[in-house]
């Protein structure tokens, strides 16, 4: 697996690519350029990793359990592998995660599976039901990579000490999806800020004007 990083000290951010993007992506499409103050004054250390989406949600070359399989042994490189190596070079325990796209989906799923190893999450553009990748399967794996399930019954009591903000753009077809899921918190009593940004759609240039806002709440 390949990763860029951007930074010497500060908070982690783990920032993800959006769907079947690779580790260069959210530099190429400048989206670090946009958190350029962040990253050189210190406040945060940014780690872009690989993704493996073409062979796992996205493949549907594959049974649908096995899609799941795939993402599973992701999901457990990023636990066991990439997590302690950003711990371990900032001294910081509890990281940020954030992306947007798909990316935000992995974002809020790392941050709401391990709410004890995320202490914020920042999702761009998100959707967080990953039925659409099914083709109709379903099971209990499925289940614990499905946020907006899951979270129904979490009681991690990090999840209460999580910063976390539903980025969304006014056009964004994503949009709803952000709603649903920030009643779904609301309900739970879990704080959040479901940002909806005026005339934003699902691209770039509106990822690229939300995320120094969000990084500011660190």
């Amino acid at each position: 697996m390949e990763m860029l990083t951007f930074g010497h000290a500060g908070v982690p951010v783990l920032l993800f690519p959006t769907s079947m993007g690779r580790y260069y992506q959210n530099k190429d499409f400048h989206l670090l350029d946009s958190i350029e103050w962040f990253v050189n004054n210190g406040i945060v250390k940014v780690y872009c990793p690989d993704s493996v989406d073409e062979a796992s949600w996205y493949n549907k070359s594959i049974h649908p359990f096995d899609r799941v399989n795939t993402h599973m042994a992701y999901d457990k490189y990023i636990r066991e592998e990439v997590y302690p190596m950003m711990a371990n070079e900032t001294g910081i325990g509890r990281i940020a995660t954030a992306g947007c796209s798909f990316g935000a989906y992995h974002a809020t799923n790392f941050a709401f599976r391990y709410p004890e190893l995320v202490a914020w999450c920042f999702n761009m553009g998100g959707a967080f039901d990953i039925k659409m990748q099914m083709d109709g399967q379903f099971n209990d794996d499925a289940y614990f990579h499905n946020p907006i399930d899951y979270i129904v019954h979490a009681n991690h009591p990090d999840l209460w000490r999580m910063g976390i903000v539903l980025g969304v753009g006014e056009h964004d077809f994503c949009r709803a999806a952000n709603e649903n899921l920030s009643l779904v918190l609301a309900t739970k009593g879990i704080e959040h800020w479901l940002d909806i940004t005026p005339g934003g759609i699902h691209d770039w240039p509106a990822w690229r004007e939300m995320f120094p806002r969000y990084l500011s709440r660190i």
